[in-house]
């Protein structure tokens, strides 16, 4: 004998009740969400921004590097600074280039980083010469110590 499905009026995937209670819940998570980044936002220096700023400008610039002159597209350097500001400014990278970036648009932004970043690759000769610049370890110690000091402001 085949086992039936269970039909009683308690159990419905997807009933009123569940859908009653999945925007209940979404209605007081979003609400939460808005008041905790507004005062996570007030809390903010010209110092902590400045350091946000420089934080998302070296990852993006690591990032690219290891890209151009490595073959490496883990994007690893922005993913793990988007942990450290999820984590504890309850914001995302997105976010930073999006609010105080001066292009105010988070694609123009980054497209304006990475003309920076080839400019600059192109003045030092390319990956080979960019290697014999030792700009794989300058942006390493910048990255490490933007890490550090954001840490340091938890």
């Amino acid at each position: 004998m085949l086992p039936t499905l269970n039909r009683s009026r308690r159990y419905r995937p997807g009933g009123p009740g569940r859908r009653l209670l999945c925007g209940c819940a979404l209605l007081i998570g979003a609400s939460l969400a808005g008041t905790t980044a507004a005062f996570d936002e007030a809390l903010l220096t010209d110092a902590d921004r400045a350091l946000l700023v420089e934080a998302v400008e070296v990852a993006f610039e690591s990032d690219l590097y290891n890209a151009r002159c490595r073959s490496d597209q883990a994007g690893r350097h922005t993913e793990n600074l988007n942990k450290e500001l999820v984590s504890n400014y309850r914001m995302t990278v997105l976010d930073v280039l999006d609010d105080y970036f001066p292009e105010g648009y988070y694609r123009t932004a980054r497209e304006r980083m990475e003309q920076d970043f080839l400019d600059r690759l192109r003045d030092l000769g390319g990956c080979p010469g960019a290697k014999d610049a030792g700009l794989r370890d300058e942006l390493r110690s910048r990255y490490d110590a933007a890490m550090e000091a954001l840490a340091a402001r938890r």
